[in-house]
Protein backbone atom coordinates (compact mmCIF):
# COMPACT_ATOMS: atom_id res chain seq x y z
CA UNK A 1 0.00 0.00 0.00
CA UNK A 2 2.75 2.70 -1.09
CA UNK A 3 1.53 6.00 -1.40
CA UNK A 4 3.75 7.88 -4.21
CA UNK A 5 3.97 11.49 -3.39
CA UNK A 6 2.12 10.90 -0.38
CA UNK A 7 3.85 8.92 2.22
CA UNK A 8 7.38 7.77 2.25
CA UNK A 9 6.38 4.74 5.13
CA UNK A 10 5.88 1.83 4.05
CA UNK A 11 5.59 -0.10 7.18
CA UNK A 12 5.75 0.34 10.60
CA UNK A 13 7.70 -0.47 13.77
CA UNK A 14 5.86 -1.38 16.81
CA UNK A 15 7.95 -0.65 19.96
CA UNK A 16 5.78 -2.65 22.56
CA UNK A 17 7.53 -2.06 25.67
CA UNK A 18 10.85 -1.68 24.68
CA UNK A 19 11.77 0.51 27.23
CA UNK A 20 11.74 -2.26 29.64
CA UNK A 21 12.97 -5.19 27.65
CA UNK A 22 13.65 -7.47 30.89
CA UNK A 23 9.60 -7.43 31.34
CA UNK A 24 9.04 -8.71 27.91
CA UNK A 25 9.44 -11.91 28.56
CA UNK A 26 6.92 -12.22 31.51
CA UNK A 27 4.72 -10.09 29.88
CA UNK A 28 4.90 -12.82 26.89
CA UNK A 29 4.20 -15.51 29.58
CA UNK A 30 1.22 -13.02 31.11
CA UNK A 31 -0.36 -12.20 27.79
CA UNK A 32 -0.53 -15.48 26.17
CA UNK A 33 -2.21 -17.20 29.56
CA UNK A 34 -4.93 -14.60 29.42
CA UNK A 35 -5.29 -14.78 25.54
CA UNK A 36 -6.06 -18.48 25.59
CA UNK A 37 -8.46 -18.38 28.83
CA UNK A 38 -10.59 -15.82 27.27
CA UNK A 39 -10.22 -17.78 23.98
CA UNK A 40 -11.76 -20.67 26.20
CA UNK A 41 -13.97 -18.99 28.37
CA UNK A 42 -16.00 -16.74 25.60
CA UNK A 43 -16.15 -20.14 22.98
CA UNK A 44 -17.66 -22.42 26.02
CA UNK A 45 -20.30 -19.43 26.45
CA UNK A 46 -20.78 -19.85 22.46
CA UNK A 47 -21.13 -23.49 22.62
CA UNK A 48 -23.16 -23.85 25.61
CA UNK A 49 -25.61 -21.09 24.75
CA UNK A 50 -26.07 -22.70 21.26
CA UNK A 51 -26.61 -26.34 22.20
CA UNK A 52 -28.84 -25.58 25.42
CA UNK A 53 -32.92 -25.46 23.97
CA UNK A 54 -33.83 -23.24 27.57
CA UNK A 55 -30.77 -20.30 27.15
CA UNK A 56 -32.35 -19.40 23.66
CA UNK A 57 -34.17 -16.50 25.67
CA UNK A 58 -32.97 -13.16 24.27
CA UNK A 59 -30.77 -12.21 27.63
CA UNK A 60 -28.30 -15.26 26.77
CA UNK A 61 -28.46 -14.58 23.06
CA UNK A 62 -26.97 -10.84 23.96
CA UNK A 63 -24.11 -12.76 25.67
CA UNK A 64 -23.77 -15.53 23.27
CA UNK A 65 -23.14 -11.79 20.75
CA UNK A 66 -20.57 -10.39 23.07
CA UNK A 67 -18.26 -13.56 23.57
CA UNK A 68 -18.31 -13.85 19.43
CA UNK A 69 -17.01 -10.01 19.92
CA UNK A 70 -14.60 -10.77 22.95
CA UNK A 71 -13.29 -13.72 20.74
CA UNK A 72 -13.21 -11.63 17.72
CA UNK A 73 -11.36 -8.75 19.11
CA UNK A 74 -9.18 -10.66 20.70
CA UNK A 75 -8.06 -12.50 17.68
CA UNK A 76 -7.41 -9.38 16.41
CA UNK A 77 -4.99 -7.37 18.81
CA UNK A 78 -3.78 -10.56 20.61
CA UNK A 79 -1.77 -12.77 17.97
CA UNK A 80 -0.19 -9.53 17.21
CA UNK A 81 0.93 -8.32 20.59
CA UNK A 82 2.87 -11.37 21.31
CA UNK A 83 4.79 -11.15 18.35
CA UNK A 84 5.90 -7.67 19.51
CA UNK A 85 6.80 -8.85 22.47
CA UNK A 86 8.75 -12.10 21.38
CA UNK A 87 11.08 -9.97 19.00
CA UNK A 88 13.18 -7.14 19.09
CA UNK A 89 11.66 -5.53 16.15
CA UNK A 90 8.16 -6.04 15.16
CA UNK A 91 7.48 -4.81 11.85
CA UNK A 92 4.06 -4.66 10.19
CA UNK A 93 3.04 -3.18 6.67
CA UNK A 94 0.58 -0.93 5.87
CA UNK A 95 -2.23 -2.98 4.56
CA UNK A 96 -1.55 -4.96 7.68
CA UNK A 97 -1.88 -1.98 10.54
CA UNK A 98 -4.84 -0.64 8.11
CA UNK A 99 -6.56 -4.10 8.65
CA UNK A 100 -5.98 -4.22 12.88
CA UNK A 101 -7.04 -0.75 13.34
CA UNK A 102 -10.21 -1.23 11.30
CA UNK A 103 -11.02 -4.43 13.08
CA UNK A 104 -10.48 -2.94 16.98
CA UNK A 105 -12.46 -0.47 15.87
CA UNK A 106 -15.02 -3.17 14.25
CA UNK A 107 -15.51 -4.86 17.66
CA UNK A 108 -14.57 -2.28 19.82
CA UNK A 109 -17.88 -0.05 18.26
CA UNK A 110 -19.75 -3.11 18.18
CA UNK A 111 -19.49 -4.20 21.85
CA UNK A 112 -20.25 -0.45 22.75
CA UNK A 113 -23.34 -0.66 21.79
CA UNK A 114 -23.95 -4.47 22.78
CA UNK A 115 -23.56 -3.49 26.39
CA UNK A 116 -26.16 -0.27 25.76
CA UNK A 117 -28.62 -2.96 24.24
CA UNK A 118 -27.74 -5.50 27.17
CA UNK A 119 -28.58 -3.28 29.48
CA UNK A 120 -32.00 -2.18 28.43
CA UNK A 121 -32.40 -6.29 28.31
CA UNK A 122 -31.86 -6.25 32.47
CA UNK A 123 -34.05 -3.10 32.67
CA UNK A 124 -36.98 -3.98 30.86
CA UNK A 125 -36.67 -7.64 32.50
CA UNK A 126 -36.06 -6.55 35.88
CA UNK A 127 -38.56 -3.33 35.87
CA UNK A 128 -40.93 -4.38 33.91
CA UNK A 129 -41.42 -7.80 34.04
CA UNK A 130 -45.19 -8.77 33.04
CA UNK A 131 -44.57 -6.65 30.00
CA UNK A 132 -41.07 -7.59 29.11
CA UNK A 133 -42.19 -10.30 26.62
CA UNK A 134 -43.65 -7.89 24.28
CA UNK A 135 -40.58 -4.84 25.21
CA UNK A 136 -37.51 -7.58 24.02
CA UNK A 137 -39.37 -9.69 21.11
CA UNK A 138 -37.33 -11.92 19.10
CA UNK A 139 -37.53 -9.09 16.37
CA UNK A 140 -36.29 -6.24 19.00
CA UNK A 141 -33.64 -8.93 19.86
CA UNK A 142 -32.48 -8.76 16.17
CA UNK A 143 -33.03 -5.32 15.38
CA UNK A 144 -30.87 -4.34 18.73
CA UNK A 145 -27.80 -6.94 17.44
CA UNK A 146 -28.16 -5.72 13.89
CA UNK A 147 -27.54 -2.20 14.66
CA UNK A 148 -24.72 -2.66 17.16
CA UNK A 149 -22.95 -4.91 14.42
CA UNK A 150 -23.76 -2.51 11.70
CA UNK A 151 -22.74 0.77 13.85
CA UNK A 152 -19.44 -1.25 14.64
CA UNK A 153 -18.89 -1.41 10.66
CA UNK A 154 -19.72 2.15 9.85
CA UNK A 155 -17.32 3.34 12.85
CA UNK A 156 -14.38 0.89 11.54
CA UNK A 157 -14.87 2.29 7.75
CA UNK A 158 -15.24 5.95 8.36
CA UNK A 159 -12.56 6.37 11.19
CA UNK A 160 -9.67 4.05 9.37
CA UNK A 161 -10.34 5.22 6.04
CA UNK A 162 -9.92 8.92 7.50
CA UNK A 163 -6.61 8.09 9.18
CA UNK A 164 -4.91 6.25 6.45
CA UNK A 165 -5.73 8.73 3.90
CA UNK A 166 -3.37 11.24 6.04
CA UNK A 167 0.27 11.00 4.49
CA UNK A 168 3.30 9.19 7.04
CA UNK A 169 6.40 11.21 6.05
CA UNK A 170 8.42 9.43 8.90
CA UNK A 171 9.58 8.46 11.27
CA UNK A 172 7.52 5.23 11.24
CA UNK A 173 7.93 3.61 14.78
CA UNK A 174 4.48 3.59 16.56
CA UNK A 175 4.98 3.30 20.45
CA UNK A 176 2.77 1.16 20.85
CA UNK A 177 1.65 -2.73 21.32
CA UNK A 178 -0.62 -2.69 18.09
CA UNK A 179 -2.00 -0.38 15.49
CA UNK A 180 -4.58 1.83 17.31
CA UNK A 181 -5.94 5.03 15.95
CA UNK A 182 -3.87 7.74 18.47
CA UNK A 183 -0.70 6.20 18.59
CA UNK A 184 -0.95 5.76 14.38
CA UNK A 185 -2.34 9.53 14.31
CA UNK A 186 0.68 10.91 15.84
CA UNK A 187 2.92 9.92 13.20
CA UNK A 188 0.64 12.05 10.68
CA UNK A 189 2.75 14.49 8.73
CA UNK A 190 -0.56 17.03 8.13
CA UNK A 191 -3.13 19.16 10.24
CA UNK A 192 -5.59 16.43 11.84
CA UNK A 193 -7.81 19.12 13.72
CA UNK A 194 -10.87 18.05 12.02
CA UNK A 195 -10.25 14.10 12.43
CA UNK A 196 -9.35 14.96 16.36
CA UNK A 197 -13.29 17.10 16.61
CA UNK A 198 -15.02 13.84 14.56
CA UNK A 199 -13.09 11.78 17.18
CA UNK A 200 -14.38 14.20 19.93
CA UNK A 201 -17.20 13.59 18.41
CA UNK A 202 -17.92 10.01 18.12
CA UNK A 203 -16.30 9.13 21.03
CA UNK A 204 -18.94 11.18 22.89
CA UNK A 205 -22.09 9.43 21.01
CA UNK A 206 -20.17 5.74 20.90
CA UNK A 207 -18.82 5.61 24.42
CA UNK A 208 -19.90 8.04 26.66
CA UNK A 209 -24.16 8.36 25.29
CA UNK A 210 -24.36 4.09 25.54
CA UNK A 211 -22.25 4.43 28.81
CA UNK A 212 -24.62 7.10 30.14
CA UNK A 213 -27.81 5.03 29.27
CA UNK A 214 -26.18 2.34 30.74
CA UNK A 215 -25.72 3.79 34.67
CA UNK A 216 -29.18 5.38 33.68
CA UNK A 217 -30.60 1.75 33.28
CA UNK A 218 -28.93 0.27 36.62
CA UNK A 219 -30.09 3.08 38.75
CA UNK A 220 -33.76 2.15 37.98
CA UNK A 221 -32.60 -1.70 38.14
CA UNK A 222 -31.23 -0.92 41.66
CA UNK A 223 -34.71 1.44 43.00
CA UNK A 224 -36.69 -1.80 41.62
CA UNK A 225 -34.17 -4.04 44.02
CA UNK A 226 -34.54 -1.99 47.22
CA UNK A 227 -38.36 -2.83 46.67
CA UNK A 228 -37.64 -6.54 46.29
CA UNK A 229 -38.71 -8.20 50.02
CA UNK A 230 -36.24 -10.80 50.36
CA UNK A 231 -33.03 -9.36 51.62
CA UNK A 232 -30.99 -12.95 50.05
CA UNK A 233 -32.50 -12.02 46.42
CA UNK A 234 -31.70 -8.30 46.80
CA UNK A 235 -28.22 -8.80 47.94
CA UNK A 236 -27.54 -11.30 44.93
CA UNK A 237 -29.19 -8.77 42.87
CA UNK A 238 -26.59 -6.12 44.23
CA UNK A 239 -23.91 -7.93 43.86
CA UNK A 240 -24.68 -8.96 40.04
CA UNK A 241 -25.17 -5.46 39.08
CA UNK A 242 -22.01 -4.13 40.76
CA UNK A 243 -20.04 -6.57 38.94
CA UNK A 244 -21.81 -5.77 35.58
CA UNK A 245 -21.20 -2.11 36.55
CA UNK A 246 -17.48 -2.86 37.68
CA UNK A 247 -17.10 -4.71 34.15
CA UNK A 248 -18.85 -1.66 32.03
CA UNK A 249 -16.91 0.97 33.60
CA UNK A 250 -13.70 -0.87 33.07
CA UNK A 251 -14.19 -0.90 29.63
CA UNK A 252 -16.02 2.75 28.92
CA UNK A 253 -13.27 4.59 31.55
CA UNK A 254 -10.40 3.65 29.35
CA UNK A 255 -12.09 3.55 25.86
CA UNK A 256 -13.01 6.96 26.58
CA UNK A 257 -9.79 8.22 27.99
CA UNK A 258 -8.07 6.90 25.00
CA UNK A 259 -9.86 8.21 22.09
CA UNK A 260 -11.61 11.41 23.33
CA UNK A 261 -8.40 13.11 22.54
CA UNK A 262 -6.66 10.93 20.17
CA UNK A 263 -3.37 13.16 20.65
CA UNK A 264 -4.00 13.67 24.93
CA UNK A 265 -0.84 14.79 26.88
CA UNK A 266 -1.09 10.97 28.57
CA UNK A 267 2.54 9.42 28.59
CA UNK A 268 3.02 6.56 26.29
CA UNK A 269 3.10 4.26 28.89
CA UNK A 270 0.19 5.79 30.40
CA UNK A 271 -1.37 4.68 26.92
CA UNK A 272 -0.63 1.16 26.59
CA UNK A 273 -2.12 0.62 30.11
CA UNK A 274 -5.49 1.93 29.34
CA UNK A 275 -5.07 0.29 26.26
CA UNK A 276 -4.67 -3.13 27.69
CA UNK A 277 -7.77 -2.34 30.58
CA UNK A 278 -10.10 -3.00 27.81
CA UNK A 279 -8.63 -4.87 24.90
CA UNK A 280 -7.29 -7.72 27.71
CA UNK A 281 -9.20 -7.70 30.88
CA UNK A 282 -12.63 -6.71 29.47
CA UNK A 283 -12.60 -9.88 27.36
CA UNK A 284 -11.26 -12.21 29.89
CA UNK A 285 -13.79 -11.04 32.70
CA UNK A 286 -17.12 -10.78 31.04
CA UNK A 287 -17.54 -14.45 30.78
CA UNK A 288 -16.79 -14.84 34.22
CA UNK A 289 -19.30 -12.06 35.41
CA UNK A 290 -21.90 -12.64 33.15
CA UNK A 291 -21.72 -16.56 33.12
CA UNK A 292 -21.02 -18.06 36.34
CA UNK A 293 -22.88 -15.46 38.29
CA UNK A 294 -25.55 -16.94 36.58
CA UNK A 295 -27.59 -20.18 37.88
CA UNK A 296 -29.09 -21.05 34.15
CA UNK A 297 -25.78 -20.98 32.58
CA UNK A 298 -24.01 -23.13 35.51
CA UNK A 299 -26.75 -25.48 35.14
CA UNK A 300 -26.15 -25.78 31.14
CA UNK A 301 -22.35 -26.02 31.89
CA UNK A 302 -22.82 -28.50 34.80
CA UNK A 303 -25.02 -30.70 31.95
CA UNK A 304 -22.51 -29.88 29.36
CA UNK A 305 -19.81 -31.14 31.18
CA UNK A 306 -21.68 -34.34 32.54
CA UNK A 307 -22.57 -35.19 28.98
CA UNK A 308 -18.55 -35.04 28.02
CA UNK A 309 -17.64 -37.14 30.90
CA UNK A 310 -20.39 -39.80 30.02
CA UNK A 311 -19.26 -39.52 26.39
CA UNK A 312 -15.66 -40.20 26.92
CA UNK A 313 -16.65 -43.30 29.41
CA UNK A 314 -18.64 -44.97 26.97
Amino acid sequence: MKRQNQSSVVEFILLGFSNFPELQEQLFGLFLVIYLVTLMGNMIIIIVISLDQSLQAPMYLFLQNLSVVEVSFSAAIMPEMLVVLSTEKATVSFAACFAQMYFILLFGGTECFLLGAMAYDRFAAICHPLSYPMLMTKMVFLKLVLFSWLSGVMVATVQTTWVFSFPFCGPNEINHLFCETPPVLELVCADTFLFEIYAFTGTVLIVMVPFLLILLSYVRILFAILKMPATTGRQKAFSTCASHLTSVTLFYGTANMTYLQPKSGYSPETKKLMSLAYTLLTPLLNPLIYSLRNNEMKRALGKLWRRTVVSHAV
